[in-house]
């Protein structure tokens, strides 16, 4: 498929050309064939394809994304054997678009009991990933929490961690005594979760496929330098970042985050979130969803600094409510700063 790096040339590229922020960048964002129609002059020095999320697509589907200008999807069927994945894919190409992402999702790595199976699920993912031609699966490591664990609201997190092992040593100012449980819990979350996926690095090697990390409301990696921390102590190609634009927002405004993140950012999601503030800062209630051109999300500064981080890439809508063709339109303003 025009546009698309071959696999045979990746793995026959060298570690340190890899490594190199400049191959990320070539490599990390692979295009639809027919580029034309999806892509937009841009004063941007990074170029940005839109998508959205299914769980297995049809034709009706694919005639209405591509009539709507969109260029590829996320898949979130992730449990399919790699002859299946490449019928599905087979049936997108025909209608010039990419399956760009494979949704994996939420695993137990912190749960011995789930920890084996779950390791085996990733593998799974990789695998239909690459068959799907997909170049990245999402992947949120773990959660915790239960009724009764203490932790901070979202706008007092100050976490102070070691920046080797990651060790957490507090949450919040003042008197940590009370988040002792979830203190101890988030640090067995981060050992776990690195050793889960230094485990799985081999077969993401093998099947061409990126494992990206999400903390989507898992209670983990709760700050902007604590989660590029994580996603940066890896420091491997085949190990990166799934940022939501939106998801993130009651812990720190999105910028703060693409900014930390920076080139460890694999792929993007959007969706809209308005935060409580009060005089200007986070706070006053957890806030709520809202639809992406109503969040309280300073879009042009966003595009500004993906630009500065010059993040090339997709971004995945991730909300309802609007069509194909509204959504399509909403993003193409964002993507040109307006």
């Amino acid at each position: 498929m025009t546009n698309l790096l071959s696999r045979r040339r990746f793995f026959g590229t060298t570690a340190a050309a890899v490594a190199s922020v400049g191959f990320l960048s070539e490599n990390r964002f692979s295009l639809a064939q027919n580029t034309e129609t999806t892509l937009l002059p841009s004063k941007f020095p990074s170029q940005i394809y839109k998508a959205r999320i299914t769980s297995s697509p049809t034709d009706d589907y694919c005639e209405k994304l591509k009539a709507a200008g969109f260029a590829g999807m996320e898949v979130s069927n992730w449990n399919v054997s790699p002859a299946d994945a490449r019928k599905t894919r087979q049936l997108v190409e025909k209608y010039e678009l990419r399956i760009h992402s494979v949704m994996r999702g939420w695993a137990n790595f912190n749960l011995p009991d789930k920890y084996d199976a779950d390791i085996e699920s990733v593998k799974t993912a990789l695998r239909a990933a690459s068959a799907y031609g997909a170049d990245t699966i999402l992947l949120v490591p773990c959660r915790v929490g239960h009724p009764g664990l203490k932790m901070p609201e979202p706008w007092y997190f100050d976490i102070d961690f070691d920046p080797v092992t990651l060790k957490v040593k507090t949450v919040a100012e003042a008197d940590n005594t009370p988040y002792a449980e979830y203190i101890a819990a988030q640090n067995l979350a981060t050992e776990k979760s690195i050793q889960a996926v230094e485990s799985l690095i081999p077969v993401a090697a093998q099947e061409g496929v990126r494992i990206a990390l999400e903390n989507v409301w898992n209670n983990l990696w709760n700050t902007p330098k604590f989660f590029a921390a994580f996603c940066k102590h890896f420091d491997n190609p085949w190990v990166g970042c799934y940022f939501d634009l939106g998801n993130h927002t009651k812990y720190a405004r999105c910028e703060e985050w693409l900014k930390e993140l920076g080139h460890s950012i694999v792929k993007l999601h959007i969706k809209g979130y308005k935060v409580n503030e009060v005089k200007g800062k986070l706070g006053g209630g957890p806030g709520d969803w809202v639809k992406i051109d109503q969040a309280s999300i300073d879009w042009k500064l966003v595009r500004k600094t993906l630009a500065e981080i010059r993040y090339n890439g997709w971004v995945s809508v991730e909300e309802d409510g609007y069509s194909d063709a509204e959504y399509s339109k909403l993003l193409d303003k964002i993507i040109a700063g307006e």
